[in-house]
């Protein structure tokens, strides 16, 4: 026992050395607060934003979001913060201005915003509100600012050919679309380049451009319409219809295209097929003057004159100067013998249009019947003068001078109707004149025309022939366009 203890008694000494057991919890202790130091080191603070740009992403974002009470509260402490001096609010507000309505007042912000930055960007959206209000020379001196900061921004040069087209300077409009075309092809480029070939009466250029757009945009709706609708203007149905047929393919509801099928169906009697393409068109555009007006000559051609009337009277209430409605209401109340109604329709429309042959043709045969013959007479010298190509115009006028005993000018008449079926150009056109080449070897036999030969024709259209021994003019089944603005075409019988 006392070996034992004596062994263990200098183990246990004051001069003995700590083992290395005992020193590893020191060791670990140190390396523990090394470790969380070195992780303090690593942790970094997110950069605090400058003042005038720290609210910039919750704008942005309740923009994005069409939240525009709170964007409007955010920018207002924002402003109120940056004393005015954040670029980013004001653009956002002016913007919001301008969705309102407010046209001057984002102008004045984006010309604040132009001060704070002269970007190009800034001064496209100080020359959009000059072009929204009209000053489109203003317009036109900002853009060519901004296009010396940016001349490869195609934006600029198509807004600038937009503003020289409303100014008639035409020659400068082609130069900027092309040139817009150049740097980087777009749809509403081409939309703008086509329409304005048109309104240059160049309807093969204006076939030519929306050619290549819809090879660019094969699948763009609006194009394909836009190209069907000017091959039915050249009488060309067939490609036509394809295109529209297109056209609703990629989009079933594409109004312009429905508008413009439709009537291609009507034009060959096909009413009941026409008005259920209508019938979709209603539902997207139940306010649309035009469609009620086909919708109106649809149940005039099924012989539902009192159907056909209430249309077109909802169609006179949607578009009151359109002279094209107030004709065909005008045949209607021809048709049913309403001889004072008739005349006061196309007195109506007559005042909107001064220029249309067949509309005196029809005010001719109103008056007619209202036993006005000397202004009748009157009426179709005028409509002779206006229209060089219709022939029922001087057959019409022929059949009355018969019905006075005038029979040396009604012969006159009847070789003038005669020349003017062999002009016709369109194979379509000359299919019309079926209907009435029996009326007009009868009129010839009457006055004693010999060896009068009418055209004879095949007749696969819809026939306008209302009266027993009177002529409806023939281009009540014609299609009109409605001129354009920004917004689609609307097609018209």
């Amino acid at each position: 026992m006392e070996d034992t203890e004596t062994e263990n008694k200098p183990e246990n000494g004051p001069n003995k050395q700590p083992t290395a057991p005992a020193e590893e919890p020191k060791l670990v202790v140190e390396s523990t607060k090394q470790t969380k130091e070195s992780k303090k080191s690593m942790v970094r603070k997110p950069p605090e934003l400058p003042t005038l740009e720290r609210r910039n992403w919750l704008i942005h974002l309740h923009f994005t979001r069409k939240e525009y009470d709170t964007c409007k509260m955010i920018i207002k402490e924002q402003l109120d913060e940056t004393q005015g001096m954040c670029e980013y609010a004001l653009y956002v507000q002016a913007l919001i201005l301008r969705h309102e309505g407010r046209i001057q007042e984002s102008l004045e912000l984006f010309q604040t915003c132009s001060i704070l930055n002269t970007s190009a960007e800034n001064l496209k959206q100080v020359a959009r509100s000059l072009f929204l209000l009209g000053r489109h020379k203003n317009a036109i001196d900002v853009y060519e600012e901004a296009a010396r900061m940016n001349s490869k921004d195609w934006e600029l040069c198509h807004n600038l050919g937009v503003c020289y087209m409303h100014l008639q300077n035409h020659k400068q409009a082609f130069e900027c679309f092309r040139q817009a075309l150049q740097i980087r092809p777009q749809d509403e480029t081409f939309i703008a380049l086509g329409q304005l070939h048109v309104m240059e009466g160049d309807i093969k250029a204006a076939i030519s451009t929306y050619r290549k757009a819809v090879e660019h945009s094969p699948e763009n709706p609006e194009l394909a319409s836009k190209l069907g609708l000017l091959y039915l203007q050249c009488g060309m149905y067939q490609k036509a219809f394809e295109k529209l047929g297109t056209a609703m393919a990629f989009d079933a509801a594409c109004v312009p295209a429905i508008l413009a099928a439709g009537s291609i169906i009507q034009n060959h009697s096909d009413f009941e097929v026409a008005l259920s393409k209508y019938r979709i068109a209603v539902a997207k555009i139940p306010e649309s003057p035009a469609l009620w007006n086909n919708i109106g000559m649809c149940f005039f051609g099924k012989k539902k004159y009192v159907a056909a009337i209430s249309c077109l009277k909802r169609a006179t209430y949607l578009a009151p100067f359109s002279w094209q409605v107030l004709q065909n209401l005008g045949l209607v109340h021809l048709t049913m013998q309403q001889y004072a109604s008739a005349f006061h329709f196309l007195s109506a429309a007559m005042n909107l249009n001064s220029h249309s042959g067949q509309l005196f043709m029809l005010l001719a045969i109103a008056l007619k019947y209202l036993q006005d013959v000397k202004n009748a007479c009157q009426a179709y010298d005028q409509a002779m003068k206006l229209d060089q190509v219709d022939p029922t115009i001087p057959l019409n006028f022929a059949l009355l001078l018969y019905e006075v005993e005038e029979k040396e000018k009604a012969i006159e008449l009847m070789h003038d109707f005669r020349r003017r079926c062999a002009e016709l150009s369109f194979e379509n056109e000359k299919s019309k004149l079926r209907s009435i080449i029996y009326l007009a070897e009868n009129l010839a036999e009457a006055l004693q025309i010999k060896s009068f030969q009418a055209l004879p024709v095949k007749d696969d259209s819809n026939n306008l022939l209302e009266g027993e021994n009177q002529l409806m003019p023939s281009d009540t089944s014609q299609l009109e366009t409605s001129p354009d603005t920004s917004e689609s075409k609307e097609v018209l019988v």
